[in-house]
């Protein structure tokens, strides 16, 4: 007890420590006379000075589900002795919701069409840093539902300011066009932005995770038609350093259609219809759906300009691709469904293929299985083809049209280019068993149990398997996702990266250098992915960074893949978050020598990094460590703590 971090004094410190978490990146425009020679270059202002880290601020947009809710009105719950009453724990109030459930549900619905509350309960999102902590406080529920609680506490750490970081949490049950609509958010984060700037006098680091980078995606769109556009790119350019793209969904996940045919309930102790209904009332339902690479929508911007604002359907582009490849760009299709059999024409009126390719293959009034991938999932063709045999679809076809195609800034179901901004960082976790795909039945019950999953179809390290064993077709990556959102969707970040792009594969843990391995200036073309010719042992997990600072003037572009790390657990792993820490220390570093962090090595940094070495009967890493007891202390390894007389460990990041 009595942690002490010797290094933070010798460098002085609250100055490294701010620009290590989030993404406190003290970063810059560099001089225009500063001819690119050192690292990446911290801004100047007026006299020459650099940047303090006292100017940054980090901006955190969490991911879907991980914003609290709060009850906004008085709810009288019959045999309950927990009622809500305003402010209340909505989402996640774990003993409301296994003491009343139906009651808790009204606070969290919606209504499918207008994205209103329920009327006789509403709910807001919680506002500050305490709305994306723990979502149900608690001392056993607290640890389970734990998500930037370990971020802040790295912050408190090493000193960061309260004042400096900044979450932007918002209502993930809307679209974002009712999110602007209901709660004005654009506008908000807009002045999020400029507050920043203005109290501290820099840019900011924007970190999201999960569907907080749709959301960040769609206020860059938005704040186009905000803007003048001679100056987009510089209040980009004054007010965002750099972005922290995790676990990005970028061209979707399948989940997202399990959640909408079958449930899931996440956790939580309801039932999958239950799931179900609650989960196809949000209008972000669909923001999460898989879709094609290969189509792209009709860009609207111009026409805001000589048509005004008037509601019209992005227009859906697909190149020759599309339909030379089976899948859409995904390793197999999205959904197989068995429908039972029909006679005649009118079982699908809306689609004359479908209703072609059922009557063609109907024999003796056997069901007939189809297939869909990301397009028709993604355009609506999956919805129309199941309308005769599930209510929930006639909804879902009404939010997409209106929430999605019909969207007056962008149809998100579409793929999207590097936005223009300074320094990208995309980070995510590989090589762990993905759902891709799924086999779904008649299961014989009502609605909303009416669909039944008979099989799964997963891609793991590179090949595709079927929980019930069957053999699968399709086209597997060269590695999986993150155990919940495929590969192809994550590493869609890599085309953002130029034709030559050097890669490094170093292990996760600390280590002396001897296993890092470096590629430089590889190949890259466009459209095709880039995979490193390095060998690995199976005894270590690694990262792989893909880097790319040249092809683009004044651009960073980075991607980096964490091997084994699970989707929903990524923003409270300590190596990412170490990583974060020395590219940040060394983007405002005046002595930095290169575009990015070094791997050559990477040793204790922290206390609770050293350790007892029982083999040797010493503190591992005797170079860094020492053997320090401290009143409290209970097993050797929390003896072991940093030298104070160790040399500057930072330094040997430059």
């Amino acid at each position: 007890m009595g942690r002490r971090y010797p290094f933070a004094r010798r460098i002085g410190v609250v100055v490294v420590a701010l620009l290590l978490l989030i993404g406190l990146e003290a970063l810059a425009v560099a001089d225009a006379s500063d001819g690119g020679g050192g690292g990446v270059g911290v801004g100047e202002e007026g006299g020459g000075d650099r940047l303090s880290y006292k100017k940054l601020s980090g901006i955190i947009i969490p991911g879907y589900a991980s914003t609290q809710l709060r009850a906004w009105s008085v709810l009288d719950c019959p045999y309950s002795p927990l009622d809500f009453n305003p402010l209340d724990l909505v989402w996640l109030d774990s003993t409301r919701l296994l003491s009343a459930v139906n009651c808790w549900l009204k606070c969290m619905l919606l209504d499918p069409y207008n994205q209103t509350d329920h009327a006789e309960c509403k709910s807001r999102p919680d506002s500050g840093l305490s709305a994306i902590t723990e979502l149900d406080p608690g001392y056993i529920t607290g640890p389970l539902s734990s998500v930037w609680k370990e971020w802040i506490r790295w912050c408190v750490e090493f000193g960061i300011e309260a004042n400096s970081i900044l979450a932007v949490p918002y209502d993930w049950r809307l679209s974002a066009s009712m999110l602007e609509e209901r709660d004005l958010y654009f506008h908000k984060l807009k002045l999020t932005f400029e507050t920043a700037l203005k109290l501290h006098g820099g840019p900011s680091i924007v970190f999201a995770h999960s569907m907080g980078n749709n959301v960040f995606r769609y206020f860059l769109e938005w704040l186009k038609l905000e803007i003048a556009p001679k100056h987009y790119i510089q209040w980009l350019d004054d007010h965002i350093h750099a972005y922290f793209s995790v676990g990005s969904p970028l061209l979707g996940a399948t989940e997202s259609v399990k959640a909408s045919l079958s449930g899931l309930t996440f956790g939580l102790p309801v039932s999958e219809g239950t799931a179900r209904l609650m989960y196809n009332s949000f209008g972000s339902s669909l923001w999460l759906n898989p879709f094609s690479k290969y189509c792209k929508a009709d860009n609207i911007y111009w026409k805001h300009f000589y048509e005004g604002r008037r509601g019209h359907h992005h227009t859906h582009h697909c190149d020759e691709m599309e339909f030379k490849s089976k899948y859409s760009g995904w390793p197999t299709d999205i959904i197989n469904i068995e429908l039972p059999s029909v006679h005649g024409f009118e079982a699908y009126p809306s689609i004359s293929d479908v209703n072609q390719d059922i009557n063609s293959h109907q024999e003796c009034g056997r069901p007939v299985q189809l297939s869909f991938n990301a397009r028709e999932v993604s355009d609506g063709t999956f919805f129309k083809a199941i309308e005769d045999y599930d209510p929930e679809s006639k909804i879902l076809l009404y939010q997409l049209q209106n929430f999605y195609q019909g969207d007056p800034v962008l149809n998100p179901l579409t793929p999207w280019d590097r936005p223009p901004l300074r320094n990208i960082f995309c980070i995510y976790g590989t090589d762990l068993k993905t759902e891709v795909g799924y086999y779904f039945a008649p299961s014989g019950k009502p609605y909303p149990d009416n669909w039944i999953i008979t099989d799964v179809i997963y891609e793991f390290e590179g090949t595709l398997l079927s929980r019930s064993g069957n053999s699968v077709s399709g086209n597997p990556g060269a590695m999986s996702g993150d155990g919940t959102v495929p590969y192809n969707s994550l590493a869609w970040c890599k085309t953002w990266l130029g034709s030559k792009v050097n890669i490094t594969r170093a292990p996760q843990s600390e280590h002396d250098g001897s296993d890092v391995q470096i590629e430089i200036n590889v190949e890259h073309h466009q459209g095709k992915e880039i995979l490193p010719n390095i060998t690995r042992t199976s005894r270590s997990k690694y990262i792989t960074y893909y880097e790319d600072s040249e092809s683009i003037p004044g651009r960073r572009t980075a991607v980096w893949e964490v091997e084994k790390a699970p989707h929903r657990n990524i923003v409270r792993s300590s190596v990412v978050m170490r990583e974060l820490w020395l590219q940040m220390w060394h983007d405002i570093h005046p002595d930095a020598k290169s575009k990015f962090v070094t791997k050559a090595r990477r040793g204790p940094l922290r206390d609770v990094d050293c350790y007892w070495d029982y083999g040797k009967a010493r503190c591992a890493w005797p170079e860094y460590c020492e053997y320090r007891y401290m009143f409290g202390d209970v097993h050797l390894g929390q003896s072991c703590r940093l030298k104070i007389s160790s040399v500057d460990l930072l330094s040997l990041y430059l």
